[in-house]
């Protein structure tokens, strides 16, 4: 018996279909004439180094490869579509078309305690029957306002049976159970909840967003206007894919000091350090912080050292040095991946010893997380077995000589008036050394936003540009 997927059938004929281009898909441009009016500022080239294979050969043709992406794992709810703007190529944001998904019957399989909905489509899905009490939507168990469960665990019979299951006329499934409480269910929410390997990875990319799409020294970075993503929907939620996905974005054209305390008021609340809720990146005497110098700055991440580093990066340059100063980034995920592929050993040290100080790496369900390093900010404290100090130091220094490879790192140069946004759990970012003079002193200032801010702020904007999907 098997379950369906949440995405449905696409109509390759309608006008929407030919517009979406899936980033998990074939690499792809929209063909000419006819283009949405959604529209994003310079994103468009990271659709090259990301994107696989295309949703249909009507609508698209192969763009060629400039970077390797990151693997797919199954259809996206959500997606990126490359279109024309401007005589440019930009990046904005669709929604797949959806299937209306019709119940054709319904049954109890009381020996399992399953109820099993058996689709128009001819797919099925399968849902417990103690789940399925746990999740009644009726006045009495949720609060509809709040979306919040009202009925408490400890008046929940996770044993419960069903008396009647059935299909009410305007498809919605109805159990009453055998304390006479009736539950309905809408087809669409219950399609959207199905257990099936591949609804539920669905169902955690249109939450999450985990797919990302890696990258080495051949990335174009992905750019944006600022002004466009503070005033347009489409705009920040385009902003906020290419984060997501790739990890850096570019904006260009922003003013005067104060721009990333502006703009983390588009996402929500900034996050407070000993730093202060900004702080300004210069040459400072008896500097507490070797960023705080002109000297050069290894690959790194900031706050390594915290239960929860800051998600998010705001770096705005208020003024460029005269010489140098160069920036420097690294996929931090991406190096994982070679440093698992080539050093297995490693990639297990690094991944599966606990530091109570400045873990270089986190990792969980297999999947990394988070990259914590920095090399300034190493404590002489080593809180791991004796016999694992030796290990540890080949396993890292390993890891560092992959991102320290040239065609790793990609090198761009800030200028007055840009803000580089990037995710501080995946990307290390470095400087080169400059040449400091008083009338000209290197100035940024600097912002740092929690993830759990951004992906709901994603999700907000999502819903406001394409309802809720």
């Amino acid at each position: 018996m098997t379950e369906e997927n949440l995405v449905g059938k696409r109509n390759p004929s309608s006008k929407h279909y030919r517009e979406v281009v899936a980033l998990s898909e074939l690499w792809t441009e929209l063909p000419q004439g006819n283009h949405s009016e959604m529209w994003m500022s310079t994103l468009a080239r990271v659709a090259r180094p990301a994107l696989q294979r295309g949703t249909s050969a009507m609508a698209c043709q192969a763009l060629r490869a400039c970077g390797r992406p990151r693997r797919p794992a199954g259809p996206l709810p959500y997606c990126l579509t490359l279109m024309q703007f401007r005589g440019q190529q930009t990046l904005g944001s669709a929604a797949l078309p959806l299937a209306h998904h019709s119940v054709r019957q319904v049954r109890a399989l009381d020996e399992e305690r399953i109820m099993e909905v058996e689709w128009e489509d001819g797919g099925h899905s399968l849902y417990p029957f103690t789940w399925l009490r746990d999740n009644c939507q009726c006045p009495l168990c949720t609060l509809e306002s709040a979306q919040a469960r009202k009925l408490l665990m400890s008046g929940l019979d996770i044993n419960t049976g069903v008396d009647v299951v059935e299909v009410t006329n305007d498809n919605k499934v109805s159990i009453v159970w055998p304390d006479q409480h009736t539950s309905v269910f809408d087809a669409e929410w219950l399609k959207k909840r199905c257990f099936s390997d591949a609804a539920r990875q669905a169902m955690q990319e249109e939450l999450f967003i985990n797919k990302r799409y890696y990258w080495d020294s051949k990335l174009h970075i992905p750019t944006a206007d600022y002004q466009e993503v503070l005033h347009d929907d489409k705009a920040a939620l385009a902003w906020l894919l290419a984060l997501r996905r790739v990890g850096i974005v570019y904006l260009k054209g922003a003013p005067e000091r104060g721009q990333v305390a502006r703009l983390a008021q588009r996402i929500g609340y900034l996050r407070l350090t000993f730093y202060g809720h900004t702080w300004q990146v210069q040459d400072k005497p008896m500097a507490n912080n070797v960023a705080y110098t002109s000297g050069g700055l290894s690959l790194h991440s900031d706050y390594p050292a915290l239960h929860f580093a800051p998600g998010v990066q705001f770096l705005h340059c208020i003024t460029q040095a005269e010489e140098g100063g160069e920036s420097e980034v690294v996929d931090g995920f991406h190096m994982a991946e070679q440093l698992q592929r080539e050093d297995p050993e490693a990639f297990r040290t690094l991944s599966s010893l606990q530091f109570d100080l400045v873990p270089p790496a986190l990792c969980e369900q297999r999947r990394v997380e988070r990259i914590n390093f920095n090399n300034a900010t190493r404590d002489s404290v080593l809180d791991v077995p004796l016999q694992q100090v030796q290990p540890f130091y080949r396993s890292l220094r390993a890891y560092v000589d992959i991102m320290n490879r040239p065609e790793n790192v990609v090198t761009y140069m800030m200028m007055p008036g840009d803000i580089v946004t990037f995710d501080n759990w995946r990307l290390l970012h470095g400087r080169r050394p400059y040449v400091s003079k008083p009338d000209r002193l290197r100035q940024l200032e600097g912002a740092y936003l929690d993830w759990d801010e951004v992906m709901s702020r994603l999700r907000i904007l999502r819903n406001s540009v394409h309802g809720n999907i």
